[in-house]
C-alpha cells in the first residue's frame, strides 16, 4: 500500500542548504519535546498517541451510535465551532460527491452554531420543518456563545415537535466528563453522551468521539480514518529525517520563515479538499500565531483560484509559499470527446482524461510558480479514502505541533481568542462584563 509523500526539491533552493542539515538535529529535539512531554503546552497531547490508544470498545459505541441516529433521523445537525465542526465537516465533504451536500445514503449531515448569523439559523429552522431530525452537540463547556445560542433555539424546536420524552433520544451531547452547563444539562435529561478528554483541545480533536460520530453518522469508515493516522504516527516516530514526512515538513516551512516567507497557501486541485483548507488554516493559525510570531495561513483551489489570485501568487509580494496537496487517483474517469468540427481547438486532447489535464495544469503551476520566486513544497496522496485522509489529519496534526515549538510558541492555547468574548460580552452586558 502506497503511503503519503512529501517532495521538498522545489523550496530547497530558497534556503541555505548548509545550514537546513542542522535541522536533522533541531526537529529531533523539539519532538523530543513532544514524547516526553516536557514543551509548552504538553498538558494537551492526548491526541499524540490516540490513533492507537482509543479503545476498540468505544469505536464500536460511536459506531452504535451512529447507526441509531441514522435510522431515526433523515438529517443530523452538527451544533459546534471551531475544531468542533471544523474537522468532521473536512472529512465528510473529502469523501462525499460534489453535489452531495454532505449526503450519504439517504443521511443529510448539516452544520449550526459555526456563526452568528440570523439568517443561516432562519433559514436552518425552515430547512428542518417537517423533517426528521437530531442534534450532536459538540461543547467542552455548554456556554461557548455561539453553539451554546444555536443549540437553545433547536432543542426548543425538536422538543416542540417532537415532546422531551423524544428529544431526548435526538440529542447527542459530547462534551467534559464531569463538569460544565452542557454536562450537566446532558445529566438532568439523560442524554447519550461521550468525553471530550481535557488533554485535547478542540482543533486537534478530529480523530476523538469530536469528529468520529459526525463522520460515521454520514456513513463513513472510521476505523480506517484511524488505521492511516496510526500509520502516519509510525512513520512519524522515524528518526531517519528523509523517511520522516513530518520532520521535513515542519523544519521547510521553519527555514522558509526565516528567510520571510510568512505566508503560506494550502493549495489543491481537489474541489472536495476546500473545507479541509480551513481545517487546516485553524490549526495552523490557531497554533502558530502567537507573541507576534507565526507564518500566515491561507488557502486556494486551483485551477479556480488561478483566474482570480493566480496574478498576485506569480508576481506579487514575495513573502508566500506555497504547499500543494496532490491526489494521485481519481474516484471516476471522464474522457475528453472528439468534435469534428473542431471550433474549440480541443482536439488535441480528445479521448484524454480530463484527470490528465488537471494534474498538467498542477505540474504547470508549480513550475510557474517556482519560476516566479514562490518555494513549493508538495504533498501526494494515493487517493481521497478515509485511510488517507487519516494519514493526513495526523501528518498536519504532528508537523504543526513541532512547528510551534520551533517558533519558541505553546501550540495549544488560543489567548487571543478571548480578547473578542470579552469585548462582546461587554457590548451585551452580560453579567459580570458590565465595567471592563
Amino acid at each position: 500500500m502506497k503511503n503519503l509523500q512529501i517532495d521538498i526539491k522545489n523550496a530547497l533552493p530558497f534556503i541555505d542548504t548548509e545550514e537546513f542539515k542542522n535541522y536533522d538535529k533541531y526537529v529531533k529535539e523539539e519532538d523530543r519535546k513532544l514524547d516526553v512531554k516536557t514543551g509548552k503546552g504538553s498538558n494537551f497531547l492526548g491526541w499524540i498517541n490516540l490513533p492507537e490508544t482509543i479503545s476498540a470498545d468505544l469505536i464500536t459505541e460511536i459506531n452504535n451510535t451512529a447507526e441509531e441516529l441514522r435510522r431515526i433521523s433523515d438529517i443530523i445537525v452538527i451544533v459546534g465551532i471551531g475544531g468542533s465542526y471544523l474537522g468532521s465537516k473536512a472529512i465528510i465533504k473529502a469523501l462525499s460527491g460534489n453535489f452531495d451536500h454532505y449526503k450519504n445514503d439517504k443521511i443529510q449531515i448539516v452544520f449550526a452554531g459555526q456563526s452568528l448569523s440570523e439568517d443561516y439559523h432562519y433559514e436552518l429552522l425552515e430547512f428542518l420543518k417537517n423533517k426528521r431530525y437530531s442534534i450532536i452537540v459538540i461543547s467542552k463547556s455548554g456556554t461557548t456563545t455561539e453553539p451554546a445560542i444555536a443549540f437553545r433555539i433547536l432543542r426548543k424546536d425538536l422538543e416542540e415537535k417532537f415532546g422531551k420524552k423524544e428529544t431526548a433520544k435526538r440529542i447527542v451531547a459530547i462534551t467534559d466528563k464531569s463538569k460544565g452547563a452542557l454536562r450537566e444539562l446532558a445529566n438532568k435529561e439523560a442524554y447519550k453522551t461521550f468525553v471530550i478528554e481535557n488533554d485535547i483541545g478542540g482543533r486537534y480533536s478530529v480523530l476523538s468521539p469530536v469528529g468520529l460520530l459526525p463522520i460515521a453518522c454520514a456513513g463513513f469508515n472510521i476505523k480506517e480514518l484511524l488505521s492511516g493516522a496510526k500509520s502516519m504516527m509510525n512513520f512519524s516516530q522515524s528518526q531517519d529525517f528523509k523517511l520522516n514526512p513530518v520532520y521535513q515538513y515542519a523544519s521547510i516551512r521553519h527555514a522558509l520563515y526565516l528567510k520571510n516567507k510568512t505566508t503560506e497557501i494550502l493549495t489543491s486541485f481537489n474541489t472536495q479538499l476546500d473545507v479541509f483548507n480551513e481545517w487546516w488554516k485553524q490549526l495552523f493559525g490557531e497554533s502558530e500565531g502567537k507573541e507576534n510570531k507565526g507564518i500566515f495561513p491561507a488557502s486556494a483551489i486551483f485551477s479556480t483560484d488561478l483566474h482570480s489570485l493566480g496574478q498576485y501568487i506569480q508576481e506579487g509580494l514575495r513573502n508566500i509559499f506555497e504547499t500543494v496537496i496532490s491526489v494521485e487517483k481519481t474516484k471516476f474517469s471522464l474522457k475528453i470527446p472528439a468534435d469534428m468540427e473542431n471550433f474549440d481547438n480541443l482536439n488535441y486532447l480528445s479521448e484524454k482524461p480530463l484527470d490528465y489535464v488537471n494534474k498538467m495544469a498542477e505540474s504547470g503551476t508549480i513550475e510557474a510558480h517556482v519560476d516566479g520566486n514562490v518555494p513549493n513544497i508538495k504533498i501526494t496522496i494515493p487517493e481521497l479514502n478515509e485511510y488517507y485522509l487519516g494519514q493526513l489529519i495526523y501528518f498536519f496534526e504532528k508537523s504543526c505541533a513541532l512547528s510551534g515549538y520551533m517558533l519558541g510558541v505553546n501550540p495549544f492555547d488560543q489567548p487571543g481568542v478571548e480578547k473578542y468574548k470579552k469585548n462582546m460580552f461587554t457590548l451585551l452586558r452580560k453579567p459580570g462584563f458590565e465595567d471592563l
